[in-house]
């Protein structure tokens, strides 16, 4: 019973990701990668390529090519790290920050319309078990738990 409803999420799960990397390339918006990228500078302010393969968990070389193709849209600057540190860091540009707000708006508003039937209460739960999911996800080591 329960490997099959796990089976299930993962399936929810895997649809989840299909249509919003669909909704993201069919509206204008930036593709998911440099999405992902901007919105943690956004958050987390400038950031290495180290810092961004930790925090994204990320191969450096696929992350040293999406930063690259970003800087070249004119989305991100590198600069000397803030902090005095030896690594350059990675900046959102004004460019950046208006493609950001711009992705995340049409995104904002996709969502309300799909959960334009949803009660605040059903809005609420979905978002307090997403969170959850994906801090089990970001905590998650394949390598250290038992299979």
């Amino acid at each position: 019973m329960r490997r099959r409803r796990i089976a299930d999420i993962e399936y929810a799960q895997m649809l989840l990701s299909r249509y919003t990397i669909a909704q993201l390339r069919h509206d204008g918006s930036l593709d998911r990668s440099a999405y992902v990228v901007l919105a943690r500078l956004a958050s987390d302010g400038p950031l290495s390529i180290g810092e961004l393969s930790d925090l994204l968990r990320l191969d450096a070389s696929t992350l040293q090519r999406q930063t690259t193709a970003a800087m070249r849209m004119g989305l991100v600057d590198r600069i000397p790290d803030p902090d005095g540190g030896p690594a350059r860091k990675f900046t959102l540009t004004n460019e950046g920050r208006i493609r950001l707000d711009a992705t995340r708006e049409r995104s904002l508003h996709a969502l309300d319309k799909i959960l334009g039937d949803w009660t605040d209460d059903d809005i609420d739960r979905f978002a307090g078990l997403l969170h959850r999911f994906n801090a089990a996800i970001e905590t998650y080591n394949p390598g250290s738990r038992k299979d």
